[in-house]
């Protein structure tokens, strides 16, 4: 993701969370060298993005948006793919995300791209409340 991506993806965060990040949010992200963010194009416009915070071998899955007529085409599926390669390389071995329990796509696709669910967080989201789902994935480093 670059910073000419950044208001296309407060438009899709926008789109999809109830409590979305703002453009500054992304940049002050953005600009940390610990943090990955992708972004997938078509034609030149974002269509979906993911981050990741990374702290020694773990990276913190921040966000997984893809915009809403592109859902469906497995876009959030090579995101993900493309966050753990680059992850990977960075010698994350530990990788994890929290998911609204209501949000069962989102589950299913994180299931088969082999994450684990390791417990709950109560009351973890707001607007609405509703508690996470936190999951794991281990892997190998790259570095």
């Amino acid at each position: 993701m670059e910073p000419g991506d950044i208001p296309q993806a407060a438009v899709i965060e926008k789109e999809n969370f109830s409590l979305p990040w703002s453009e500054t949010s992304f940049l002050e992200a953005l600009s940390k060298k610990e943090n990955i963010y992708l972004a997938a194009l078509e034609d030149g416009q974002v269509i979906g993005y993911i981050g990741m915070w990374t702290v020694l071998d773990e990276g913190e899955i921040t966000q997984v948006s893809v915009k809403r007529e592109f859902q469906g085409r497995h876009i959030g599926r090579r995101l993900l793919e493309a966050l753990e390669a680059e992850g990977r390389k960075a010698g994350v071995t530990s990788f994890f995300l929290e998911v609204r329990q209501s949000n069962e796509p989102a589950i299913h696709l994180y299931k088969s791209c082999g994450f684990s669910i390791q417990g709950i967080r109560k009351n973890f989201y707001e607007d609405p409340r509703e508690d996470g789902i936190l999951m794991q994935k281990k892997t190998a480093s790259l570095s």
